[in-house]
């Protein structure tokens, strides 16, 4: 019997293609280029599975286009580039990776608000650019994080993982919001507080966003939300492009009515709202929140293992729906 077909949509670790050449007929993708909609769909017209990173968008016209194609493995936790209802529809399994990146985009979220309630991104280019020629009382004076109130909207894992090194490390006050409260036991281990987002925005100094991105989560933060916010608050988005109304958002730094926010995803990213480029008070990063080489070595493995599952009959490890008829090919 051949092996099933793979196409592995973007460049990843050259020993985990190697891996999954143990196991299937792999076409991958070394050289990272970009395909559009159309070439993709082309590519997995013979494809069997799909090795994806989140930036191919899986839907209902690729998905008529590829008729052998019977699993979607995504390199990340968020699948909001998978049209869920359409590929349980075709009977398409998709997967993602969670857990794996949990710890290390906690990480990263906390270094994001750090940075940006320091002011770290204008005080360097201030100095890369020559003008620190004397020290002054105020310069660059930005906000305290320990002892102040960090208010978390999305209270999943990466969520709770913030929650706790703000409470256990910092000494900050935790209150969330979320679509169900969590249990008396987690918010006591995050010594967190349930609020209303509402709340949450009027008392928070420190927001962070970690919610999937869904049609009901889109503009979550727009120019009503940042209007309850206070003028010295800071905003920081290491969720999905699209939680955030980043034109709102550029207005509302440049008027001063939040002090500072920093972003790691944007609406249409890799593209950003030009007017975030000409604000000082923001501190930018291209979606690397997960980027560390063991993290990303072990979404990789993970998105892989799910296809080995998937192809060796004992389904997938970290599934994203369940398609009610399965394909063939």
């Amino acid at each position: 019997m051949s092996q099933p077909r793979i196409l592995v949509a973007r460049a990843i670790f050259p020993d985990i293609v190697d891996r999954l050449r143990e196991h299937f007929d792999v076409e991958a993708n070394p050289d990272d280029v970009i395909w559009t909609p159309q070439e993709l769909a082309a590519r997995l017209a013979d494809k069997d599975g799909v090795l994806t990173t989140g930036s191919q968008r899986i839907d209902a016209t690729l998905l008529a286009a590829a008729p052998r194609l019977q699993i979607c493995a995504n390199m990340a936790v968020g699948y909001n580039n998978f049209d869920v209802q359409a590929m349980t529809a075709a009977g398409v399994q998709g997967t993602n990776t969670p857990d794996v990146l949990t710890e290390t985009t906690a990480d990263f979220g906390f270094a994001l608000l750090m940075a940006t309630a320091r002011r770290m991104t204008e005080s360097e280019h201030y100095l890369r650019a020559g003008q620190w020629t004397k020290w002054s009382y105020d310069m660059f004076a930005g906000s305290d994080i320990h002892g102040s109130t960090l208010g978390v909207i999305g209270m999943g894992r990466i969520g709770q993982g913030i929650a706790r090194r703000g409470a256990h490390g910092f000494g900050m006050k935790v209150v969330y919001h979320n679509r169900s409260r969590l249990s008396a036991e987690m918010e006591a281990e995050c010594k967190a507080s349930y609020v209303s987002k509402e709340e949450l925005l009027r008392n928070a100094d420190h927001v962070v966003l970690v919610v999937p991105y869904t049609a009901a989560s889109h503009h979550t933060i727009g120019a009503a939300e940042l209007a309850l916010m206070k003028p010295t608050a800071t905003l920081i988005n290491i969720a999905r492009g699209g939680i955030v109304d980043d034109a709102a958002l550029a207005v509302a730094l440049r008027e001063g009515r939040i002090a500072a926010a920093g972003l790691d995803v944007f609406e249409g990213e890799p593209s950003v709202h030009p007017d975030l480029l000409t604000v000082p008070n923001v501190v930018l990063t291209p979606h690397i929140a997960s980027a560390t080489v063991p993290t990303r070595r072990a979404m990789a493995n993970l998105a892989a293992d799910n296809l080995i599952a998937f192809f060796g009959g004992r389904g997938p490890l970290t599934p994203v729906n369940t398609p009610a008829v399965g394909r063939r090919g």
